[in-house]
Parts: structure tokens; C-alpha cells; sequence
């Protein structure tokens, strides 16, 4: 059976996070296999890139499922186009891609990148999409402590207690704080892996030492602690997006 990949971008205020669970409806992968099965006309189950939590967005996410279609990806602007007709307005549809039949979209993503929005002064425009945070913030410390987690492996002091991951350890290849201007910041960070809540803690944390509260060695001394009760407390969730997912050329069908 051909498998796919399917591009969206969702505004995850309204939904209890990517993954499909017992106690609710309202995930963004339990309304997008009903609309998929539905236009497709054929039940569909789709496998994420992994699991956003609720209130979290993404504006490049990537999910595959398998199809008794052949033509999927060459008729794609028409499916494109129904399924964005029947999807909530949170959930935009951008492409459908043949992808070799053992594809995963979760296993075979080499890098993922986060972002983390905040501002500094009260703005109604900014205030759900970006963390409101009053007064000066250290740039310079906050970058180098982002800094020192590109020698680290071991992120167990950023990920919630009781996962069901299997290691805890990480390849973080970029983590910078960048300025957009006087008001905006913006936290990015690229890796092969993130475990859960591991961006939001890391934000958290590094917010402190931007507001003097901790010190670089204090940060160092954290991370090698590897207790999630002693990095920062984790920051809200309406201001983390997922933007970008890269994979090897190969799992792709020639386009």
C-alpha cells in the first residue's frame, strides 16, 4: 500500500496537543485522520513527527499514512484543497508526498526545530502567541548558558518524570536567543530528538539566568544534577511553535 507524508501547520490554542487520547476528541491528529479518512474514503490512521503538548503550535509539522490510492501526491492541490475546506480553521493542509513504504515520519526526521517567543512590554497583539515577560533580560547570559547545551547529552534535568523514552539523551546542534528588536526575542533551538516539555523547561530556565536569578555555573550545575525539580519552572505553552522537521532525501519518491 503507498504511503504518504502529509504537511500541515496548526494553531494548537483550542486542542489538547498533537496525540489522540482516550479522554478527549479535541487533538489535531484525531481531527485530521477523520477528515482524511472522509475525503479519501477509506479510513486512514496517521503517525505524527512527534507529540506536541496542548496549547502548543506548529507551523511545519509532518505525519505519514498509508492509502489504497495510487495518485495522492499527484493530484494533491485537489485533495489539498477538500481537506482544508473540512478542516477547522486552526488546521492548514500545505502538501501531500510520496514517501517510500517504510517511511516513518516520526523515526526517519534527522532535525527538529523549536522556537519560543517573548516580549517585553505589554502588547495586545503579542499576548497569546508570545510570553509577556516585564523588564530587562540578559541576552548575553542567556546565550551562553543556551550555549552550553550543545556539549551536553544528558537532558533528563528538562524532561517531565515517568516518560516513556527510552534514553533521555539528545544531540542539540543549535540553541540561540535572537533579537528581533527592542521588544522581541525569539529562543531557537534545533535537534535530532526533544523530549517532553524539554523546550518549555529549557526556556524557563534560561529565563532565570536572564533576570540575574541564576548564574552559569548554577545552570552547569543543573544540568549535571540531572533532577528536573531543580532546573526553572516550565514556560506557558502558547508561545512555543514547532517550526521546521528535515529528512534524508532518500525517503522520498523523487520529488
Amino acid at each position: 500500500m503507498p504511503r504518504y507524508f502529509i504537511q500541515l501547520a496548526y494553531n494548537g490554542t483550542n486542542y489538547n496537543g498533537w496525540q489522540v487520547q482516550d479522554n478527549t476528541p479535541n487533538t489535531v491528529q484525531q481531527i485530521l485522520q477523520e477528515k482524511l479518512s472522509m475525503i479519501i474514503g477509506h479510513t486512514i490512521e496517521v503517525v505524527g513527527c512527534g507529540r506536541t503538548d496542548a496549547g502548543v503550535h506548529a507551523k511545519d509539522y509532518y505525519a505519514h499514512f498509508d492509502s489504497e490510492k495510487t495518485d495522492l501526491h499527484e493530484t494533491d492541490a485537489n485533495y489539498v484543497y477538500k481537506l482544508n475546506k473540512v478542516l477547522p480553521f486552526e488546521i492548514a493542509i500545505k502538501k501531500i508526498i510520496a514517501v517510500k513504504g517504510e517511511t516513518s515520519a516520526r523515526f526517519d526526521a534527522e532535525k527538529r526545530t523549536y522556537e519560543y517567543l517573548v516580549h517585553r512590554r505589554k502588547d495586545p497583539f503579542l499576548f497569546d502567541r508570545s510570553l509577556y515577560v516585564f523588564g530587562e533580560l540578559n541576552v548575553e547570559a542567556m546565550n551562553e548558558a543556551a550555549a552550553y547545551l550543545l556539549t551536553v547529552t544528558d537532558f533528563t534535568s528538562f524532561s517531565k518524570v515517568n516518560t516513556q523514552a527510552k534514553t533521555n539523551n539528545c544531540d542539540v546542534t543549535f540553541a540561540q536567543w535572537i533579537v528581533q528588536n527592542d521588544n522581541e526575542f525569539v529562543f531557537k533551538i534545533t535537534a535530532n530528538r526533544f523530549l517532553r516539555n524539554m523546550v518549555r523547561a529549557i526556556v524557563g530556565t534560561l529565563l532565570e539566568i536572564g533576570k540575574g536569578k541564576m548564574t552559569l555555573e548554577e545552570f552547569k550545575t543543573i544540568v549535571g544534577n540531572k533532577n528536573r525539580s531543580d532546573a526553572g519552572m516550565s514556560a506557558a505553552c502558547h508561545a512555543l511553535y514547532l517550526t521546521d522537521i528535515q529528512y534524508p532525501s532518500s525517503v522520498f519518491n523523487g520529488n
